[in-house]
């Protein structure tokens, strides 16, 4: 309980210390942001900062910093120390940069940024993958929410008629203009699940059957998957994701002010981390343990789970609040998902947005292709949108890097993301030769190439490190 208690005041000191330091390191100023200069009514909208707070939450939330901190926690409570620091140093880091170059370039998208920080190979590279992701999460959006709805609702209501309700709820936030759905209903869900997880939290603090243990370095995976560069990888959203770069960009076109953005992108992850913390503590002292943990996560899966703890946690009245903030939660990530996707595509297309006519272009083939992959198993899709999703982050964090080389007061300054996406290259390559789903290899293998990778690109920042001023990264010339 210590240990708990404790990680929470970590992340609380964390978005008032170092929080003001990556702002600091950024700068930001009285600049009129697009939400003013470019303002069409549809994606480009003033939106108010407590707003902009919380629909930043529900986007990047999900389903991530539930069922990714479940399945963390099977490794035990060293996940906590990861949780934490992840946010702290890295994830939070990540979504200010991302949101905040976005909103220094127009509200591009982490593609764009990508082509203009690090050459055109990037973008081209970029704009397949961020869509790719972005397909996958709304995917895993879909799915998780129909099978907990599903559990709720009478047979007759399947899980495929939840599937078919929910795609056509993401056609209407897709298209309709950001204001109209997402600016109504997500600062309600987003209060939804704040009281959830205050309401969780609480129970497994108060009820003295239930026991969070303290922190330790030591692997409990009932299955013997090393915590090493797995345990990185399950947590995803709850420490780190490179999903949040893909969804800050949208909040970066609303933003009325560039000195609200540490509130509202690295806030926004703090809150996440919070929330990851303690399902991390609830899955642990439910079940007492991770072997018991790790046997409901494999036998009702991450939504009978998270419906179990609740429903028996808080009660009835108290369990139905619980699953509505989880349902909320990944539906209203997985709408802006598809809208992320939409958004790419258009500038990569050059499709004016105002005309609802192009924006039915994409839409619909964007959600039929969404409709066919919920028709696979949900387990392979979430390990391969984990993947994904730390990738993108250790590319957004490189991206982030080349911007601070450039555009700080001091290129020292770039460090604050430079560490972590090292950090981030070693866990992502590490994994992927490791995983069944990549190509499975021994860890004498995998773990000397994931860290010569690592120094590889680190070094290659080094090199732009020591010769800015003069070549640095290829970058167009944008308004600073």
């Amino acid at each position: 309980m210590v240990s708990f208690i404790s990680a929470i005041a970590v992340l609380i000191i964390g978005y008032l210390i170092y929080g003001r330091v990556v702002e600091k390191i950024f700068s930001p100023d009285d600049r009129e942001t697009p939400a003013i200069t470019m303002e069409d009514g549809v994606d480009y909208v003033p939106i108010k900062t407590w707003k902009a707070v919380l629909i930043q939450l529900l986007n990047i939330a999900g389903t991530g910093p539930i069922f990714g901190a479940l399945m963390g926690a099977c490794f035990g409570p060293v996940v906590f120390l990861w949780i934490v620091f992840g946010a702290i140093l890295g994830g939070a880091v990540h979504d200010y940069m991302s949101g905040m170059i976005s909103e220094r370039n127009g509200g591009a998208s982490i593609a764009e940024l990508s082509g203009i920080y690090l050459g055109k190979p990037a973008l081209y590279l970029m704009r397949g993958f961020s869509v790719l992701l972005l397909l996958l999460t709304g995917t895993v959006f879909v799915t998780s929410p129909a099978t907990l709805i599903a559990r709720m609702t009478p047979e007759s209501l399947s899980n495929s008629f939840w599937i078919v309700v929910i795609l056509i709820y993401y056609v209407l936030a897709t298209l309709l203009p950001i204001d109209k759905i997402i600016g109504r209903l997500y600062p309600l869900f987003g209060v939804v699940l704040i009281i959830m997880a205050v309401s969780i939290g609480g129970a497994t603090l108060l009820v003295p059957d239930y026991h969070i243990p303290e922190i330790s370095f030591a692997d409990l995976h009932p299955e013997g998957l090393p915590i090493w560069p797995f345990m990185f990888i399950t947590v995803a959203c709850g420490a780190i994701s490179g999903f949040h770069a893909t969804q800050s960009p949208m909040i970066a076109k609303c933003i009325t002010s560039e000195k609200e953005g540490r509130k509202v992108f690295y806030g926004a992850m703090i809150v996440e981390s919070v929330i990851a913390l303690v399902w991390a503590a609830a899955g642990v002292a439910f079940y007492g343990g991770t072997q018991m943990l790790n046997e409901a996560l494999t036998t009702v899966g991450q939504s009978g789970t998270v419906y179990e703890i609740s429903h028996t946690m808080l009660g009835q009245v108290g369990g139905i609040l619980a699953v509505i903030g989880v349902v909320a939660c990944p539906i209203t990530s997985g709408d802006t998902a598809f809208r992320s996707a939409r958004l790419i595509l258009a500038e990569s297309l050059h499709l004016d947005q105002k005309i609802i006519r192009n924006r039915l272009i994409i839409t619909i083939p964007l959600l039929g292709t969404g409709a066919l992959l919920t028709q696979l198993d949900f387990n392979v899709l979430w390990r391969y949108f984990s993947w994904s999703n730390q990738t993108l982050a250790m590319i957004s964090l490189w991206v982030a890097s080349a911007y601070l080389l450039k555009n700080t007061k001091s290129k020292y300054g770039s460090f604050i993301t430079a560490f972590p996406a090292t950090f981030m290259s070693a866990v992502s390559l590490t994994y992927i030769l490791m995983a069944n789903e990549g190509f499975r290899q021994p860890a004498a293998f995998a773990y000397p190439a994931g860290i010569c990778f690592a120094l590889a690109l680190f070094s290659v920042f080094l090199v732009k490190f020591i010769k800015q001023g003069t070549n640095g990264f290829p970058s167009k010339k944008t308004p600073q």
